[in-house]
């Protein structure tokens, strides 16, 4: 097995640290958000404001919180809600009043309320629980909230180092996250508490690259129990 960290040192690593995948990137454009993601956020929100008159967004490893601000500044409704979570901190300046950026880690920060939409764009790369990142997501969602992120299978591993492979393939579709793996993509729609059946035993930091090009991070687990057992 690879030497293994915990949470508190992998944030601190350079790989974490240092990494770039998400600091400028806007809302639209070829290398936007609703691009990256295979949705149109704008649309999205539009809609739903329409109906509800009310939105919360919740954008996990948001980098700059650019795409954020754009999204306020183009919607400008009154009823819309953005929320930014990074671990750097080193967000875009003239924040609009709709947007709230945070410097923490997602791995300790808990929401006071749920959200319409959690967005994670190549966040998870980097994160050392990454099962534990999607059950949280699952948690915070609205009753009828959509989650989407890009996630790549390969960076889940199990603790003899090979990938999670069909036992993980078949945990998400057992809680109910999609996931598509010509895109990498995972998405789930609503709130659901979700157990997965391995035991998170830490992070390898020295992974290298993924199919980004940008080194990532592999986080090792362990069978708890058998698939569809309680």
């Amino acid at each position: 097995m690879a030497e293994l960290v915990g949470d508190g040192r992998l944030e601190r690593s350079s790989v974490v640290a240092n990494n770039a995948m998400n600091r400028t990137r806007r809302l639209a454009g070829r290398d936007g958000y609703s691009r990256v993601l295979g949705l149109d956020i704008a649309a999205l929100i539009t809609a739903r404001l329409a109906e509800a008159g009310t939105f919360r967004w919740l954008d996990l490893c948001c980098g700059s919180g650019k795409a954020l601000v754009d999204a306020a500044r183009a919607l400008n409704a009154t009823g819309l809600a953005i929320t930014g979570v990074d671990l750097a901190g080193y967000f875009t300046a003239d924040v609009p009043a709709q947007v709230d950026l945070l410097t923490t880690s997602i791995t300790t920060w808990t929401p006071t309320h749920s959200f319409d939409l959690i967005t994670c764009v190549h966040g998870l790369h980097y994160i050392g629980d990454k099962l534990g990142a999607l059950a949280k997501a699952a948690s915070w969602l609205a009753a009828d909230g959509l989650f989407v992120a890009n996630f790549d299978t390969s960076g889940v591993r199990l603790s003899d180092g090979s990938p999670g492979g069909r036992r993980l393939s078949a945990a998400l579709r057992q809680t109910g996250f999609d996931y598509d793996a010509r895109n990498r993509r995972i998405r789930r729609e609503g709130h659901a508490t979700v157990g997965f059946p391995f035991r998170y035993l830490g992070a390898d930091e020295r992974a290298g690259p993924n199919y980004t090009g940008q080194p990532a991070v592999h986080s090792y687990y362990e069978i708890s129990r058998s698939l569809g057992s309680s």
